[in-house]
């Protein structure tokens, strides 16, 4: 199957790159954009990994669900060896993540963990407000989250699988070979293995040849660089600055999770200018918006509704307010218009004041300081988050 840049004349796509956040994308990483390497990325629509889904159907189709998570952890927490009586797929799987690649920099994913922690609940509101639901409008990158019904799940505990993964792997030393960061990043990549042999399976409607492979490696490099690129673009329009070194380890962070998730190094992109122009590509082969997409915008966000994080229904729908405002900042008006986020007054308020606050606060607290100050109220959210999907009402 050949993919073409299908919806290049599309108004969305024109839109969005000549007006709306692909304008300012290219703008923020002062990048031109072109189709010269399209051919390059595009077989990567039809590709998966691997190694992954042989470790699934070797492990966890052969036990027990909760035996196959116990032996995987076994190998995470303890490291496999060529001479250990274990599946192929094991040793396969595990020579390529125990492996440092040889342009790992461990300086560069510590200013990578930083900024990710420096920037506290502005990194939050990033991920959730840009990150996630703008990602909800390339309606083939979410048929995956509709065909393993994702909705009925529930987008408290979407965000609070997000959120722990997230913080997770972005603490100091997280992605050390059996730590808590590392361990996350395999158990994620066989999350995808298994949901992807499981479509191919039960979901009949799959319609491979447009909405290519499910969680495929090209979908899988656009979903990192909503957690690189995007991310900093978002921490960057609420008023935070960062230098370039923290550019750079942001960057890697990313690439070495990808590595590790599985995802081929040739599609993680090391600065914000290559991260554009890959971008740019896998946006021509993705429709706008479709009613999924409505729906799952909808429902992350009414999460600040029927979380019972805030006691309060006043708390909540406040809540709800500022991440709507937050998403009308954030995002482009066509893309707002295009998943129905409701118009509500007064909606740049909010974000300009943390504009302003982040500008006055960049000079009066020290960096580690806020780095600090970052990582205890980010741990907090995931910490309460974590206290409430493990109340049965959120199974």
């Amino acid at each position: 199957m050949i993919v073409q840049p299908r919806f290049k004349d599309s108004q969305h796509f024109k839109d969005f790159w000549t007006t709306g956040n692909g304008k300012q994308l290219m703008e923020f990483s002062g990048t031109q954009v072109s189709f010269d390497n399209f051919e390059k990325f595009a077989p990567y629509f039809y590709h998966v990994d691997e190694i992954g889904d042989q470790v699934v159907r070797d492990v966890y189709l052969t036990k027990k669900y909760h035996e196959a998570s116990r032996e995987i952890e076994g190998y995470i927490r303890n490291g496999v060896s060529e001479n250990d009586d274990v599946p192929e797929s094991i040793k396969q799987l595990f020579s390529q993540t125990q492996k440092i690649p040889d342009w790992l920099d461990h300086d560069l994913l510590e200013s990578g963990a930083e900024l990710c922690m420096r920037s506290n609940l502005d990194s939050l509101i990033s991920l959730r407000d840009y990150c996630l639901i703008g990602g909800y409008d390339y309606a083939y990158l979410n048929k995956p989250l509709i065909a393993t019904e994702a909705l009925k799940k529930g987008a408290v505990k979407r965000l609070s699988e997000t959120l722990d993964f997230w913080v997770n792997v972005t603490r100091y030393d997280a992605l050390e070979i059996h730590k808590k960061g590392y361990e996350f990043a395999i158990k994620t990549r066989l999350i995808h293995s298994y949901a992807r042999i499981s479509i191919k399976k039960h979901y009949k409607d799959w319609d491979t040849e447009n909405w290519g492979e499910p969680i495929n490696s090209w979908d899988m490099m656009a979903t990192y660089i909503g957690f690189s690129l995007v991310f900093m673009h978002s921490l960057h329009k609420l008023g935070n600055t960062f230098s370039e070194q923290e550019e750079k380890g942001l960057f890697h962070l990313w690439k070495y999770v990808g590595y590790l998730l599985g995802i081929p190094e040739n599609l993680l992109p090391d600065n914000k200018k290559q991260a554009t122009q890959y971008f740019y590509l896998w946006t021509s082969i993705q429709p706008p918006a479709d009613k999924d997409s409505v729906l799952l915008a909808h429902s992350l966000l009414n999460e600040s509704l029927e979380n019972p994080i805030l006691k309060y229904n006043f708390q909540r729908k406040n809540l709800r307010y500022l991440h709507i405002c937050c998403t009308w900042f954030l995002l482009d008006d066509e893309v707002c218009k295009r998943m129905q986020i409701p118009e509500v007054s007064n909606r740049k308020v909010f974000p300009k004041t943390k504009w302003m606050i982040n500008k006055i606060y960049d000079n009066l607290v020290s960096r580690q300081a806020r780095i600090n100050k970052g990582n205890k109220d980010q741990m907090k959210v995931l910490s309460d988050y974590l206290n409430i999907t493990q109340n049965s009402n959120f199974h």
